[in-house]
């Protein structure tokens, strides 16, 4: 913000412009209307006083001001009646007109509200005629302060009674807060308004509508029911869900959208088909519905069916109990102890990513620090290399009895010899007190996904140019390598991407955008960094006992 003297001296100099702009319009044929209007208004008294106005609030404001007292509009007021009882001055006359125009008033009247920052609306009296339809000890007259935001409630019509049922009370809403409306209540009246024969939705945009005080007619429920304690359950969602979208939901309004990845912590889970829950970081209080994951499975097993049905109609059931349907995971946070082994690092990568490349540096920039799983292999062993350094060598009856065992998290063929990473190799860094880094497949992530390894998993892509001819023609994206690259290469690239996101994104922790091999590096240095000394979500079942 500018010094006082600053803004005194643009207050000048844009005084001084306006002149210098208001004798130099001179209206020519074209533009005379236009310029004419120009000169009329900067050179309206009016406009010069609205700039001194803001210079001196703008210093005024920089003072940091605070009321004087707080009750100014009385003062006026005695003042006024003071000034009438008896004769009076011509500078008295003039004060005493002062403080009786409306302009200063009101001004007054401001000044008062805020200095006593009483800025809830005046609740309407009681009316007089509304113990006379129900029993006094049978009705509840509750009045609310709401602002745009929703009620915090969902209401149902009752089957068997055909009454208006209070379904659910929003964690945070303004019902919730007000502790005067509770699930079962039945709803008579809304502002004066009878509800019984309206339709939910025709109350639902009733509620929704009213601002500032609204009062509800409410015949509380016979059982008391008592309030469901706020869950410490957190859930990280595996889908997107848009509640605009979903025909499904009470109260579209009431929904609360996510993405995948996002942390949720569900306040309420007393609903079988709808939860309460609040987005973890959001500045919103109001919990709001999320359909629960009992709920969702059911939908998510139906739309399956559906794409599962042939040309005959009927649904191949073969794989249904194979089927797995990304709802939510349930979390905790999780902070690495002093003495504890490291997590484990997975880097998955798509077409193009040379995440293997990207390992080694990092490694070999601080090789006390992280290390890689020797992996095991058929082929004879070179000259150079030594057992246990670059492989371990094996033979192949050795290494088939070991991955008929399971031993390892991932092995396959090339050139007709036999390589694989296994888990002992993993244990064997993670023992030295290092941070053990692997590159595999996704598919192998469903193996390492356990309480032992609580493994970080990484997705490394290049960034890939929309066009060919964004770019050069003979650099390759993510390592600023020289290959020539098609545009068919590029949209494979692309799709390799993409179908790693749908298929393993819900178990990824970070992406990592490889611009280059160097920002690449630095990057993946500064997760690993913080792995060490931050708290994480990580799944429930990784930290219980």
């Amino acid at each position: 913000m500018p010094s006082s003297s600053t803004s005194a001296f643009s207050c000048v100099r844009l005084h001084e412009t306006l002149a210098l702009l208001t004798s130099q319009l001179h209206p020519d044929a074209n533009h005379k209307e236009d310029m004419v209007f120009l000169k009329d208004v900067f050179s309206e008294r009016s406009l010069s006083y609205l700039m001194k106005i803001h210079e001196k609030l703008r210093q005024y404001e920089r003072q940091s001001p605070t009321p004087v007292l707080h009750s100014a509009s009385t003062l006026a007021e005695d003042v006024a009646e003071e000034l009438q009882s008896g004769p009076m001055s011509a500078e008295e006359k003039e004060l005493l007109h002062l403080l009786t125009s409306p302009h200063l008033k009101a001004v007054l009247s401001v000044h008062d509200t805020v200095a006593q920052k009483n800025f809830d609306p005046v609740l309407p009296p009681l009316p007089d005629d509304f113990e006379d339809e129900l029993d006094e000890e049978s009705v509840k007259i509750v009045r609310l302060v709401k602002n745009k935001e929703p009620l915090g409630a969902t209401i149902r019509r009752d089957d068997s009674t055909g009454a208006v049922i209070v379904a659910r009370i929003m964690k945070g809403g303004a019902a919730d807060r007000s502790g005067l409306v509770h699930v079962g209540d039945e709803l008579r009246e809304v502002n004066g308004s009878s509800v019984m024969h309206k339709r939910p939705d025709e109350i639902s945009q009733l509620l929704s509508q009213s601002q500032g005080s609204i009062t509800l007619k409410i015949i509380p429920a016979i059982k008391d029911e008592d309030k469901l304690k706020e869950s410490k359950v957190y859930m990280r969602a595996l889908f997107d869900y848009t509640p605009l979208e979903d025909k499904a939901t009470p109260c579209q309004e009431a929904g609360l959208p996510f993405k995948r990845g996002d942390i949720l912590q569900v306040v309420s889970q007393g609903d079988q088909t709808w939860w309460q829950a609040k987005r973890v970081g959001d500045c919103n209080l109001r919990a709001g519905l999320i359909p629960s994951k009992q709920f969702q499975e059911r939908r998510s097993f139906r739309l399956s069916r559906k794409d599962r049905r042939g040309s005959s109609g009927e649904a191949n059931v073969s794989d249904q109990n194979d089927t797995e349907f990304l709802i939510y995971e349930e979390v905790t946070c999780y902070q690495q102890k002093p003495n504890e082994r490291h997590r484990l690092v997975v880097l998955i990568g798509s077409l193009g990513a040379r995440i293997n490349e990207l390992k080694q540096k990092v490694i070999a920039e601080n090789p006390h620090r992280y290390a890689v799983a020797v992996p095991h292999t058929t082929r004879p062993k070179k000259s150079h290399e030594k057992e246990g350094v670059e492989y371990h060598f094996v033979t192949k009856q050795a290494f088939d009895a070991d991955a008929e065992n399971n031993k390892f998290i991932e092995y396959g063929v090339y050139k007709e010899n036999l390589y694989g990473t296994s888990i002992e190799a993993i244990r064997s860094v993670q023992a030295k007190n290092k941070m053990c880094l692997v590159d595999v497949q996704p598919e192998a992530l469903k193996a390492l996904r356990t309480a032992e390894f609580k493994p970080y998993v990484i997705f490394v892509k290049p960034r890939i140019p929309e066009s060919r001819r964004r770019r050069s023609a003979t650099t390759s994206p993510g390592g600023g390598e020289h290959a020539r690259i098609t545009e068919e290469d590029l949209q494979e690239m692309r799709l390799s991407a993409q179908q790693i996101d749908q298929q393993y994104g819900h178990q990824v922790d970070r992406v990592l955008i490889k611009e280059d091999t160097a920002s690449a590096c630095a990057e993946l240095r500064s997760i690993l960094e913080r792995l060490e000394r931050e708290t994480f979500w990580v799944p429930v079942s990784w930290v219980k006992a």
